[in-house]
């Protein structure tokens, strides 16, 4: 399997009630790379939010503001270590100062994490489709850092037209053994490749992913990735 990894630059700046599909699809065929069937459009979870007028006004200054918007949108605080909150957010995440961001917004504005990103990317999915009659996958991507690990990458909070986690228990592996406990996070690894094109100062907020199987197709969610709390062995 070979991957292309096509940046989408020239997007405009997005607006509350901007039509995400459509700038994203005409910015894709200006560059000569138009989105054709198959393809994974990832998309960062910044412009969706600010499409969807998740922005609030926030003093960067106010360190009990900034508290009490992450306390608002977090359903627990798990860690705290001086003004960095490691949070739980209702859609199952754990990630720093839920997922709030004062990156690439105007000043004293903070984005948001969307509602439902999963909903998010379905929108994108079906615009793109009844817009420009392309069947694609949709990917809404945002950066995260891991515990025991230094450094970010992105990863999924919002998938459409793929399946999230792939299934490898029961195949073999080259060696003819069975898999017994073998999840691949299919559309956390396409998000993080996709940031390699994108990156987090060159204005690019999205990327198009070609050549992935065709079996990875399918009704995926993001929240296939949060693993059940049961299962979880530190909570």
């Amino acid at each position: 399997m070979t991957l292309t990894i096509l940046p989408i630059a020239g997007v405009p700046e997005i607006r509350p009630g901007d039509e995400v599909a459509e700038l994203l699809a005409d910015a894709a065929s200006s560059q000569d790379t138009p989105l054709v069937d198959g393809d994974c459009v990832v998309v960062t979870q910044k412009i969706v939010s600010k499409a969807e007028g998740r922005l609030v006004e926030l003093d960067p200054d106010d360190p009990d503001a900034r508290r009490r918007l992450i306390e608002g949108e977090s359903t627990r605080i798990l860690r705290r270590r001086g003004e960095l909150f490691i949070s739980e957010t209702p859609h199952g995440f754990v990630c720093a100062n839920a997922g709030i961001d004062l990156s690439n917004t105007p000043e004293g504005v903070a984005a948001l994490l969307p509602v439902d990103a999963d909903r998010s990317a379905r929108h994108l999915r079906d615009a793109l489709r009844a817009r420009r009659g392309v069947e694609v996958a949709v990917i809404v991507s945002d950066t995260f850092g891991r515990p025991w690990r230094l450094g970010l990458t992105d990863v999924a909070i919002g998938v459409a037209g793929l399946t999230a986690v792939v299934d490898l228990r029961g195949t073999r592996d080259a060696t003819g053994r069975e898999l017994q406990v073998t999840l691949v996070a299919v559309a956390d690894e396409v998000a993080g490749a996709a940031e390699l094109v994108m990156g987090k100062s060159r204005g690019i907020p999205a990327a198009i992913v070609r050549g992935l199987d065709p079996t990875w197709r399918g009704e995926g969610s993001a929240r296939d990735l949060v693993r059940p709390a049961a299962e979880d062995l530190f909570r």
